[in-house]
């Protein structure tokens, strides 16, 4: 074999172990990835089915319940405009509040979101920006709504 042949085949297979090295990260990385979607998305069918993705908004003031076990509790999760139940097993973070943002990480079990993962804001100050602007987007939705809704009962 020649010298030409032997750098030929040494070449490909470096190519071949760097496309099969890529393809592991990149798989690696995919099967990490958690999307982040609001409440008003989920209830638009835009969630996506049996996979994990973020669930972001804000805790509905009285909407928060405990189960007797001491470690499941319920609460609800709004945009603004569309609100989803929430069932998380588990200890909430100190921060975790009624009325306060919240990032839950989980999956839709039905019309409910099971979360495996509930992070709260961590001070007075601070929203993720993703909430910020979908909670910004959802007050629009519902000034829309709330017009609309105006306009049709205008005789």
């Amino acid at each position: 074999m020649k010298t030409r042949h032997k750098r030929m085949i040494f070449i490909l297979a470096g190519l071949g172990g760097l496309a099969v090295a890529a393809a592991l990260v990149l798989n690696a990385l995919n099967s990490n990835l958690a999307l982040y979607i609001s409440p008003t998305d989920v209830l638009a069918g835009n969630a996506p089915k049996d996979q994990t993705f973020r669930l972001g908004g804000m805790v509905v003031e009285d909407s928060l319940e405990r189960e007797d076990d001491g470690l499941t509790v319920h609460f609800k999760v709004t945009d603004s405009a569309n609100t989803i139940p929430v069932v998380f097993t588990g200890i909430l973070p100190d921060l975790f509040e009624e009325g306060q943002g919240v990032v839950a990480q989980g999956k839709m079990k039905g019309n409910v979101f099971a979360a495996t993962e509930v992070l709260a804001k961590h001070d007075e100050n601070y929203m993720p920006p993703q909430v910020a602007d979908m909670m910004e987007e959802g007050e629009k939705l519902k000034q829309q709504q709330d017009s609309a809704a105006v306009v049709q009962q205008t005789p």
